[in-house]
């Protein structure tokens, strides 16, 4: 069969396999000679893909939920959304959450995903208790901070190249109400953008949209949104009710002139102004706040039958601000503009192949058309050169050597694969094209 990811590049032929018991998962291993786990698909890129994928989804059942001590666990193939359907009447939310709700537990641990809070709570690791991680050669080992930690650290942003997660089990966050208390503030240029990170530095939700088409005075363009969850005294209503909304569905791929870089300086216009207007904090329920475009149910269809790349990365906070300015530059120089440009301030991260560093990320979507290749190539070279690093679980095109000078911890990462996985069996369309296996394909 024919998959792809979220962002429709690449597409590759594949034979896909799912289990339902701790045993399917053994003897599927072991009938396989290379083979990559993959939850709901929502990875941009190939990090999920290869000739044979172990698919996660169906082993999803709730194992224990403590409701006194926000403790849960429950097996990788659960989703966020299902999740929070059973926390949130109990009073609790998770402690980092990416920007949809549709995404495995198993591939959230796997991509070590980070949130609007990760300066203040760092990635999900961080709030991962132990896990329980099948081996390439069939063994179960239990993982946490005490036990197993070196391999606890590395399976918490490894791609599930060093086993497939079974279960897990994670410290909740308290929960009082439904709702966020969060306040937009416009920024007129890069600098006053990020000076508002530093303002709201004790803000536990931060995130700024970025209007990347404006040239000038006016680079780095933006609205900065802070938010905190509001208190039960605060909210419009009592009642704890998960998020049930399943959006509206795009019917077909829209065709690749659909949205034009006219149409997007337009719409970026529009939206900066009306939402300059709002003055003021504002109340919004926890899906329009952390997951918006999941109302739209398949919103990756707008960028039409090629796909897009979402482009992800992070420069040390030293370099974020000259380096913003120029990647901006390059941005308008090809003339390709991101169709979604959002920047966030990071912490430290924990794993070897954990993304996070201190400093500022930007996420940018672009679709895939002429000339954007070659764009993407001139903004890893300024943050390569800035000490940078990409998003592997955005990534289908990064070339080996970024991965070796970004991640400074890679190699300690090959050598406990070398150990755990030494048939390499574990491995994807991306960890062979990055050198991510002892023996590259």
């Amino acid at each position: 069969m024919l998959v792809s990811n979220w962002n429709n590049c690449p597409r590759v032929e594949a034979a896909m396999r799912s289990f339902r018991s701790q045993e399917e998962a053994r003897d599927i291993l072991g009938q396989t000679d290379r083979c990559i786990p993959r939850g709901l698909g929502r990875s941009y890129g190939d990090c999920s893909l290869g000739e044979n994928i172990i698919s996660t989804p169906g082993f999803r059942r709730f194992i224990h939920l403590d409701p006194a001590k926000g403790i849960l666990e429950c097996e990788a193939g659960t989703s966020l959304d299902q999740i929070l359907s059973v926390i949130i009447p109990h009073g609790w939310f998770l402690p980092v959450t990416p920007g949809t709700s549709r995404v495995t537990l198993g591939g959230a641990i796997a991509s070590d995903v980070h949130g609007k809070n990760h300066h203040l709570h760092g990635a999900l690791g961080r709030h991962v208790l132990d896990l329980r991680l099948l081996t390439p050669q069939g063994h179960v080992l239990v993982c946490s901070k005490n036990e197993n930690p070196a391999i606890f650290q590395a399976v918490c942003g490894g791609m599930g190249l060093l086993g497939l997660i079974l279960s897990a089990r994670i410290s909740l966050m308290p929960l009082e109400s439904v709702f966020i208390r969060q306040k937009t503030i416009p920024a007129y240029d890069l600098d006053e953008l990020m000076s508002f990170f530093d303002s709201h530095h004790q803000s536990t939700y931060t995130v700024a949209w970025m209007d990347c088409l404006q040239r000038g005075r006016h680079l780095g363009r933006g609205l900065f949104m802070h938010g905190e969850h509001c208190r039960s005294h605060e909210a419009p209503q009592s009642q704890l009710i998960p998020p049930g909304c399943k959006g509206i569905s795009i019917p077909f791929t829209l065709p690749f002139r659909a949205l034009t870089p006219a149409g997007i300086k337009a719409f970026n216009s529009l939206y900066f102004h009306r939402k300059s207007r709002r003055t003021g904090y504002e109340i919004s329920s926890i899906e329009s706040f952390f997951y918006p475009l999941d109302a739209l149910a398949n919103w990756n269809l707008l960028y039409g039958k090629k796909g897009f790349l979402q482009y992800q990365f992070v420069l040390p906070r030293s370099t974020s601000r000259s380096g913003l300015q120029k990647i901006l530059q390059h941005i308008n120089s090809f003339g390709q503009p991101p169709y979604l440009a959002v920047l966030k301030l990071l912490g430290k991260g924990q794993g070897p192949l954990s993304f996070a560093q201190p400093g500022y990320t930007l996420a940018l979507d672009f679709p895939i058309r002429p000339g954007v290749f070659s764009l993407l190539n001139a903004l890893d070279r300024v943050v390569q050169k800035l000490g940078g690093r990409i998003y592997l679980a955005k990534d289908a095109r990064m070339k080996k050597h970024m991965l070796w000078e970004g991640y400074p911890r890679a190699k300690e990462f090959v050598e406990l694969k070398k150990r755990l996985d030494p048939e390499n069996k574990l491995s994807s369309l991306q960890s062979r094209r990055l050198g991510l296996c002892q023996n590259p394909y």
